[in-house]
């Protein structure tokens, strides 16, 4: 139904060899993975010593080929300024084969100097910054269990538009209410048909605390772009329900 998923398996434990084939089986022309890199990289060892560990991942994902569209350095809240040694290191001998983005949750990279400083780094290894926006979440009190574990899960940071590279990468963290994620999609539209018009290529996640209504949401989503973007090419049409994989992750 779509054509990107976000690999966030591989945060917490890497794939073994056959399900790598399986994803690799099972996905359509087209389709892209946006792999996490393992947290016992960017947070266990903060991205010390690891460019070993780094090598033998992206190896693993080697008979993906091209539907790798990515890979992202979710950075622990305390990663802040005087970390950034370490993440120059890594993104200066990061794999060329991939694209490459870093999600910061430190408050300072969100603001003043502490943004100027980690935008021009990673501009200067043409990795993207991930625009991540949790307003939606936090827009109002939650109304489900699955909704307040989320809200103390994510974090509560300034929303940032401006993208990096001709491939933004946004992740929209939505409430347990679908109006209330609806109506902070709508702030994107404009400016993911802005990017689209430009020639850049983004890639939009959507989530919910619970996940059950996202592919509607994703798909309004789309259908509302596509109204300002005309020529915009259609969602990959849904598989009949007997060619369903069993799963992906």
């Amino acid at each position: 139904m779509f054509n990107a998923v976000e690999g966030n398996t591989t945060f917490y434990a890497s794939p073994t060899p056959s399900t790598i084939a399986k994803w690799a089986e099972q996905a359509q022309p087209g389709f892209r993975f946006v792999f996490k890199v393992p947290k016992r990289i960017t947070h266990d060892q903060r991205l010390r010593d690891v460019h070993g560990e780094l090598d033998v991942f992206c190896s693993l994902l080697e008979p993906l080929g091209e539907l790798v569209g990515g890979l992202t350095l979710q950075l622990p809240p305390s990663f802040g300024p005087s970390d950034l040694d370490a993440l120059d290191r890594v993104l200066g001998r990061a794999s060329d084969a991939h694209r490459w983005s870093v999600e910061p949750r430190h408050p300072e990279f969100f603001r003043g100097g502490g943004r100027r400083m980690f935008d021009e780094l990673l501009a200067r290894h043409g990795a993207e910054r991930v625009l991540l926006d949790t307003e939606p979440l936090f827009a109002q009190p939650p109304i489900t269990d699955a909704g307040r574990e989320e809200c103390q899960q994510k974090p509560q940071l300034a929303t940032i538009t401006e993208p990096l590279t001709g491939h933004p990468i946004v992740r929209c963290i939505g409430n347990d209410d679908p109006e209330v994620t609806e109506a902070g999609l709508q702030r994107w539209e404009p400016v993911v048909a802005r990017w689209l018009r430009d020639g850049r290529t983004p890639t939009f996640f959507v989530h919910t605390p619970t996940n059950l209504d996202t592919p509607a949401l994703a798909q309004a989503f789309h259908a509302a772009v596509a109204m300002r973007v005309p020529g915009l090419a259609p969602l990959p049409r849904p598989l009949p329900v007997e060619q369903w994989p069993d799963r992906l992750f």
